[in-house]
């Protein structure tokens, strides 16, 4: 895609140093480089630098952005799951804005209410921070885990036993990588490789359902390789340590099975599966069964991030790149906007540290990582219209609020936190209440059947069992199980709760007449995020047509 003659005038007009919209000025120093590296799924026991990992992980590059970096204990997800997340941190955006045809076939039939899933992808209608750093002079690069992007006629097999080295097969498969390039290159990637279009499970073939990070890997030293002599901007982002968590699917799996088939030679850049074991021993973690799983997996995921900062320093570019670490969302409550999913800290590095020095506790979004990114180059943000508003200042040791409120959508619900309190708010639309038992039992079916397809575990058989805050799906989804059965208000319409003394979120205060000023405010706190987004919300924001997805923004 083209970037707008709108756009392009934008960032002429930015204060960039060393940048003109004529060229570049030679005599100055280059452009500062940024990867953002995002893994999936990692949960609170893999950081060591938190108190439910403190220690256990064998993660020496992890440990020292932690030490030399600043980590932001206050940074939260919009919507805690795989693709609105990535729509949030690639765009600046709340993902309820859009606009791919799934979405708004979704919105549509829910009476004009937008239902966030995995449905919420970047489209051609969509600026992403890959579009605006290419007009901004820089060399762009996507490699990894997808999820985000639509890219329209993906081939995926239909039997997912087939062989993979079926020439048919094979050669749909390497077609996927030239779809994926042409799209990427019109979001503004003008280097995209060794991509996941989804999660190993679900790109086809069970042969061919493995990580296989080490591939990944060798994509993102390539692109770094190739753009050394030009500011550069990578978005690595790992499949892993999201399932497959066996051995023999992630750090142990067989290293030639990529989304594009079996290659011929495997690709052993980071540790083999036998020296992953050695290094965790005789570092005295002697883990077995799921633990060693578990722990393999961060091991490797380390030994990927390493390899990228020791080619930072073979091609010279060490301190002049920052870094940001992202995991997609908290794990403890994935699928929710209940602070186990929301609630996820990342870790922000460059040479020699940034002024607010190693932590902040400062309340930051994922939405606020295209603007904060932008800040940083010295790029003008706020003319584009984000919802994220940058936090450099922060890290440069200014401690004025980010956001006076943060907001969360995810299924079907809203959230808000202000302070300490935090308001939830849960509304199926009226053909969801309209379902009768056969009805959830047919959904309940074909969901099983898709579980038992992919080796997954059927959870529930019982039609009669409610929805989850994210699908309508009868005792929930996968994604979601583990949240469920943690919280004792999990089905009610409306919940406050005071985090300072209730960090769990298990004493639902909303219809405490204590709390009724508190109430009030939080819900006519989300009712004003919801009257600037596309979409309505039950009585919280009603009488938008299920056509309508007005994108026009009231900036807060």
């Amino acid at each position: 895609m083209k970037i707008s003659t709108q756009l392009a005038s934008t960032l002429c007009l930015a204060t960039f140093t060393g940048f003109s919209c004529s060229g570049p000025v030679a005599e100055e120093a280059k452009k500062p480089n940024i990867i953002f590296f995002i893994a999936d799924d990692m949960s609170k026991d893999m950081f060591n630098f938190l108190d439910e990992g403190m220690g256990s992980n064998l993660s020496p590059n992890l440990d020292k952005l932690v030490s030399e970096g600043t980590v932001m204990m206050g940074q939260h997800v919009v919507s805690p799951v795989c693709t609105p997340s990535r729509f949030n941190c690639l765009t600046g955006n709340y993902a309820s804005r859009a606009t791919n045809d799934s979405f708004l076939k979704k919105m549509k039939r829910s009476d004009g209410q937008t239902v966030i899933e995995w449905n919420s992808f970047i489209t051609e209608s969509d600026i992403t921070i890959g579009n605006i750093l290419q007009e901004a002079g820089y060399s762009t690069g996507f490699v990894g885990k997808n999820h985000s992007i639509e890219v329209p006629g993906v081939y995926i097999p239909d039997d997912y036993f087939a062989d993979p080295d079926d020439s048919e097969i094979r050669k749909n498969l390497q077609l996927n990588a030239d779809r994926f390039r042409k799209v990427y290159a019109e979001r503004g990637f003008n280097f995209a490789e060794r991509l996941y279009d989804n999660n190993p499970t679900y790109i086809g073939l069970k042969s061919l359902a493995s990580h296989n990070l080490d591939w990944i890997t060798e994509g993102g030293l390539e692109f770094l390789d190739k753009n050394k002599d030009n500011p550069f901007f990578l978005y690595f982002s790992t499949t892993s340590p999201h399932g497959p968590y066996e051995i023999e699917r992630s750090w142990g799996a067989d290293r030639r099975i990529t989304p594009l088939g079996i290659i011929d030679e495997p690709v052993s850049i980071l540790s083999s599966k036998e020296e992953i074991e050695s290094r965790l021993k005789e570092a005295g973690y002697n883990y077995k069964g799921g633990a060693l799983a578990s722990k393999g997996n961060v091991l490797w995921l380390d030994d990927a991030l390493g390899l990228l900062i020791k080619k930072l320093k073979e091609i010279g570019e060490y301190e002049n790149t920052i870094i940001f670490f992202f995991n997609d969302q908290g794990q403890s409550a994935k699928g929710t906007v209940y602070q186990g999913g929301t609630a996820n800290p990342s870790i922000v590095w460059k040479y020699g540290g940034f002024k607010c020095g190693s932590q902040t506790n400062a309340l930051v979004s994922n939405v606020d990582f295209v603007p904060t990114i932008l800040d940083l180059l010295g790029i003008e943000s706020d003319p584009l219209g984000f919802d994220g508003k940058s936090f450099a200042h922060v890290l440069e040791g200014d401690n004025s609020p980010v956001h006076s409120s943060l907001y969360f959508e995810l299924g079907y619900s809203r959230g808000v936190r202000k302070g300490n309190m935090k308001y939830l708010a849960l509304r199926y639309p009226e053909y969801v209440r309209n379902f009768t038992l056969e009805d959830k039992a047919e959904i309940l079916k074909k969901f099983n059947e898709h579980q038992i397809k992919q080796d997954k575990k059927v959870h529930h058989t019982n039609p009669s069992l409610p929805y989850s805050h994210l699908q309508v799906i009868p005792g929930g989804g996968d994604a979601e199980q583990f949240s469920i059965n943690k919280y004792a208000c999990y089905y009610d319409a409306d919940q406050l709760y005071d985090l300072s003394m209730d960090p769990k979120e298990q004493n639902n205060l909303f219809y405490d007449p204590v709390y009724a000023d508190v109430a009030r405010e939080l819900k006519e706190e989300l009712m004003k995020y919801l009257e600037d987004l596309p979409g309505n919300f039950a009585e919280l924001k009603e009488n938008v047509e299920p056509n309508d997805h007005s994108t026009v923004k009231k900036y807060r």
